[in-house]
């Protein structure tokens, strides 16, 4: 969800070495790129499965009540809230094709584990509990480094591109995906369905071991020389100059603000979805497959069009546009009512998704152009601990809520707190401005974090589907 939720720094292939990274006419052209996006395309299509499967399972098959529900949607995020800061500091150290290597072939098993568990008739609510926060590590990792991955991989002028393809085959599989879910719903049931999630781990491993481009560890300031014995500091500065740089910066502090807000309601009403569609609503829980299929069609739309509106609106002001304007009719969503108005429902989703990819593309392209290259793990899990760290407040209040006040009134909390959230991005430099000009870039580019100095020279990132959070 703009929450949405719910994303590198390698060599081209160019033979121009690190700083060669040339814009190239086409993505499709570029090897690497590819085996990233369709690797990651299968993967997100696996995951949507399960976004739609692991929540079924507790409700329909554990007969979850709306609180444990609440208290799942937080188990999953709850890794970003305690350890997304020093894993970006680890991910700056560590080679990050090859983290995100193990970190996917840990998902297989851990994913794998609840249809094991179901045929064997043993699975429990406990055990979702504990898939939901391991994989959540796993996720962590995986996506501090798939950021730190992109912006390394193509040039800096490839990165809206990139980011937009990216955005566009999520949300697309997130079309599917669910479509597929459903169906396999209803042949093997809610568990059984998350095997089409584990398999697909096993594409994205083959896809970045595929590979070529690797990875040159970026220099510690501009006067150090690559070759020379290198002397960090300790884990704890490099959290807190990561932090800094974000928290430091006029704009980006703003963005975190919004998005980090926007997730906390989401995370109210997402916690809530699948309990709104199938207890209040009377959607047959195969049914809520296709339901959210189509609504994602808005996230497909926003990663298509989220170029060419940046264009059209302004590169700057499309960041706030895109949450008070084009994300308004998420209200429509707690208006649905069962039989043909149930349509609200999917309508007011579509327009969320699609608003949400655009704001992701749009927010997560400036922050990669801003970054220095030996700050982008950092940068992105400082982002990441902040706007993804108020997930787990979000479906604890969410469950919370529902049980208390009813889960209609908590929907109308959560999707207008998430709307409003926009504001903070709109009172902000950035409302005063149709693009970011250029001059403003180049002086934003250069780091300001404590040791700075160098030169930003690009950044890259991404985030989820319908259902998930923002800023990826």
């Amino acid at each position: 969800m703009i929450i949405l939720p719910r994303g590198f720094s390698l060599d081209n292939h160019s033979g121009a070495g690190q700083s060669g990274r040339v814009a190239t006419r086409s993505l499709w052209r570029h090897r690497d790129f590819l085996l990233l996006w369709g690797g990651q395309t299968v993967s997100e299509m696996g995951s949507a499965i399960t976004l739609l499967a692991l929540p079924l399972t507790a409700v329909v098959v554990l007969r979850a009540s709306t609180l444990q529900v609440g208290l799942l949607t937080s188990a999953a995020t709850a890794a970003f809230a305690l350890i997304a800061l020093p894993a970006g500091a680890l991910v700056d150290r560590q080679a990050k094709r090859r983290l995100m290597i193990w970190c996917d072939a840990a998902r297989l098993v851990i994913i794998g584990s609840v249809p094991v568990a179901a045929a064997l008739g043993v699975l429990t609510l406990a055990q979702l509990y504990v898939v939901a926060a391991t994989a959540g590590v796993c996720t962590v990792f995986f996506d501090v480094s798939y950021q730190s991955l992109l912006p390394v991989l193509v040039a800096k002028e490839d990165l809206v591109d990139g980011n937009g393809k990216l955005g566009a085959t999520q949300s697309f599989a997130q079309v599917t995906g669910p479509g597929i879910g459903g169906g396999l719903v209803g042949l093997v049931g809610a568990a059984g369905a998350m095997t089409a999630d584990a398999i697909s781990y096993a594409v994205s491993v083959v896809s970045l071991l595929a590979i070529r481009a690797r990875e040159e560890p970026a220099p510690r300031n501009q006067q150090e020389p690559r070759t020379a014995p290198e002397h960090r500091p300790g884990l704890r500065a490099e959290i807190a100059e990561g932090l800094s740089f974000v928290l430091r910066h006029p704009i980006l502090r703003k963005i975190v603000a919004c998005t980090g807000t926007a997730n906390l309601f989401g995370g109210m009403a997402t916690a809530l979805e699948f309990v709104f569609l199938i207890r209040v609503l009377h959607v047959r829980p195969a049914d809520t497959g296709l339901l959210i299929a189509v609504a994602s069609l808005g996230g497909v739309a926003g990663g298509v069009l989220s170029g060419r509106l940046a264009a059209a609106i302004g590169s700057a002001r499309i960041i706030w546009f895109s949450m008070l304007v084009l994300g308004l009719p998420q209200l429509l969503i707690p208006l649905a009512e069962p039989g043909w108005r149930v349509a609200a429902f999917g309508v007011g989703m579509a327009a969320f998704a699609f608003a949400a990819v655009v704001y992701n593309v749009a927010q997560v392209s400036y922050r990669q152009s801003i970054c220095p290259p030996r700050l982008l793990g950092r940068m992105n899990a400082a982002v990441r601990w902040v706007v993804w760290g108020t997930l787990p407040l979000g479906g604890v209040l969410g469950g919370t809520f529902g049980t208390v006040f009813g889960v209609r009134p908590t929907l109308w909390i959560g999707f207008a707190g998430s709307w409003a959230a926009g504001f903070w991005v709109f009172f902000s430099p950035l409302r005063h401005l149709r693009d970011v000009p250029r001059e403003e870039t180049e002086e934003l580019e250069v780091d300001r974090a404590p040791g700075g100095g160098l030169p930003g020279q690009g950044g890259g990132e991404l985030p989820d589907g319908t259902g998930a959070p923002l800023g990826h």
